[in-house]
């Protein structure tokens, strides 16, 4: 049998595998694993919220000019600057309707920008100023989220949220917050998590959290190897048992390329890829945080070669004022991405998430991989511009 190759310009710029246009990226079904409830609000919210509440140290009350100081004093290349901003974003989220409308409008904004599966996490601590119980705010929370599904779908797109509980490493709360992300385990918590600055402040000073959590047999995923490297993933991994790393972008300080292009991976690095250990990678915050000099040489470029369970998230979506699509766009643009790329990341995600097996892969099978299937084929379909002569006119 003789191979058959198509007649050189015969085949479409834009096949199957070919670099996805914004808006086919938009379109696209996305998955996000790692996205603070509190670095997501809209910045005319923020200001609404703060006048509502009688909140006065915004920077600005003009909503452009505050999300782009949100941005720009995110951008600092410091994980404690970074976190310096937040303090604005929960001053204004004290309140049940405030924490209402937030998670609501977190899940809208989430289904407008293609995604179809999210887990949202925020710590309960950081909202009792005002009087509220951990349980009334984990219940007005959910509350959101659910409305923000519904009307999600009234504007026809489809979103499933689930909440993650985070306790923050440097305080003493952790066993608490476990305790109450399991009592709502059934109720749209889907898992627990503790986040903080890394520096200082070890997982495992939170062991009695991640014992008890492994007692209940619950999921949890860890912040580690953002802002340090191995030894806070190592103690993720081997002492804590975290089910996924939040971030684990340092990960590839155990990683050798050669000069010759070769690549040796170290104990811990085989350990994450051979065990399928999911990596939450961020990568526009990482860039703010110093963790990645550019898009281009962000790690996951390498990770994604290597074949780890990388997937793609957005963090902090006003502080990095991005989305799951622009992030999505960066590595198009940086790596020359395909359709089938973002759809490995996806899935990635997907296979990952906090829920039951059945119903993750009913998620990939009937919404995730059909969804890419259709942005594969639209080439099939676009209009063609009039040939020279008519077709026959040769014979």
């Amino acid at each position: 049998m003789t191979s058959q190759t198509a007649p050189k310009g015969t085949v479409p710029a834009n096949v199957p595998g070919h670099v996805p246009t914004p808006d086919q990226i938009r379109r696209a079904p996305k998955v996000l694993l790692h996205d603070h409830l509190d670095g997501g609000l809209r910045p005319g919210t923020v200001v609404e919220l703060a006048r509502d509440s009688g909140y006065t140290e915004l920077p600005e009350t003009d909503p452009d000019k505050l999300g782009i100081w949100f941005h720009e004093a995110a951008d600092s290349g410091s994980l404690e600057r970074y976190l310096e901003t937040f303090r604005h974003t929960v001053g204004v989220m004290q309140t049940r309707e405030s924490l209402v409308r937030v998670a609501r409008e977190c899940a809208e904004d989430l289904a407008e920008d293609g995604v179809v599966y999210a887990e949202v996490r925020y710590a309960p601590e950081q909202h009792l100023e005002r009087g509220l119980t951990l349980e009334e705010v984990v219940e007005a929370v959910n509350e959101g989220f659910r409305q923000g599904e519904r009307l999600a779908r009234e504007n026809g797109h489809r979103i499933r949220v689930g909440a993650l509980l985070t306790a923050m490493r440097h305080a003493a709360r952790s066993l608490e917050i476990a305790e109450l992300a399991n009592r709502y385990r059934d109720s749209g918590v889907v898992g627990f998590d503790i986040a903080g600055a890394e520096a200082g402040h070890p997982p495992t000073r939170h062991l009695d959290a991640f014992e008890y959590l492994k007692r209940e047999n619950n999921h949890f995923t860890i912040h580690a190897g953002e802002a340090f490297g191995l030894p806070s993933i190592w103690q993720a991994l081997q002492w804590c048992g975290a089910d996924r790393l939040g971030h684990g972008v340092r990960i590839i300080d155990d990683i050798e390329v050669r000069p010759d292009g070769s690549v040796r991976l170290g104990r811990l690095a085989s350990y994450v890829r051979d065990k399928r250990i999911p990596l939450e990678l961020c990568p526009s915050s990482n860039l703010q945080t110093g963790a990645a000099p550019s898009y281009a040489e962000h790690p996951i470029g390498l990770l994604r070669k290597l074949l780890f369970r990388a997937t793609v998230n957005t963090d902090n979506r006003l502080m990095s004022h991005t989305s799951m699509s622009q992030e999505f766009e960066h590595l198009v643009d940086a790596f020359g991405y395909t359709l089938d790329d973002l759809q490995w990341f996806s899935v990635n995600g997907m296979k990952s998430a906090f829920i039951p097996f059945d119903e993750r892969l009913a998620m990939i099978n009937d919404v995730i991989k059909p969804g890419y299937a259709e942005l594969k084929s639209e080439w099939l379909f676009q209009q063609t511009s009039p040939t020279s002569g008519s077709v026959g006119s040769e014979g």
